[in-house]
């Protein structure tokens, strides 16, 4: 039985398609299972597989590439309530996540170590060119950009309650994505930490993609790569 989409699979094309339209739809493994009369277990290694093949995908084609934008740039932190007695950004076991978010919609992240200046700067000048206007809060990470060249840098004071200053001076996009990751990664109900990036991969991917045809967009990426 030949499926283009999968190597050697004793699954049909047309069931695995059932399988993919029911991943686009954010369904669980238990869910597609269900509804296509397979094994949860048979549906859990292809949801791995897919996610795999995404989160390869999102590496190879980054949404954010060096240039001229308008950039919202925030961290944001993920996993375990903060461990009781231990302060600063990202205690405790919680995985720190910078994101960019340029103002056509796309949004790029990447787990980082930490949320000093020295770290946030590199991947900022990675995807930014120096002529783009920068947005963040008013986190001390952010101390050393006007120094870079980037002069068109404004900030949000959020600790004064002050999310936007008018003429376009907010986050909210950026902070719009961190609400949609929390929201859809919490239901998976606690994610190892070394699958936690190939999850916020595909949730990056997913927001990326909002309002168009992830199903077809799925299928072709899994034709020119099979799983």
């Amino acid at each position: 039985m030949k499926n283009k989409y999968i190597y050697h699979s004793k699954i049909s094309e047309a069931k695995f398609r059932q399988i993919v339209r029911h991943f686009a739809l954010d369904l669980t493994a238990l869910q597609t299972a269900e509804l296509v009369g397979l094994h949860r277990n048979t549906v859990t290694a292809l949801y791995s597989k897919m996610r795999f093949h995404i989160f390869e995908y999102s590496t190879e084609n980054s949404p954010i590439e060096p240039e001229k934008e308008e950039f919202e740039v925030d961290e944001s932190y993920f996993g375990p309530r903060r461990i009781k007695g231990k302060r600063g950004r990202g205690a405790g076991s919680k995985i720190i996540v910078f994101g960019l978010y340029k103002r056509d919609g796309k949004v790029y992240t990447e787990i980082v170590s930490d949320c000093k200046s020295a770290t946030l700067s590199q991947i900022i000048r990675g995807r930014a060119d120096i002529d783009s206007v920068i947005y963040s809060d008013s986190w001390r990470g952010y101390d050393g950009l006007v120094d870079l060249g980037y002069e068109k840098y404004f900030r949000v004071n959020h600790g004064e309650n002050e999310f936007s200053r008018g003429n376009g001076n907010h986050i909210n996009g950026i902070e719009s994505f961190w609400g949609y990751a929390k929201h859809r990664l919490m239901k998976f109900k606690g994610i190892r930490k070394e699958f936690f990036e190939i999850f916020l991969k595909e949730t990056e991917f997913r927001f990326n993609h909002r309002g168009q045809d992830l199903y077809h967009i799925l299928l072709r990426i899994f034709r020119e790569s099979p799983l």
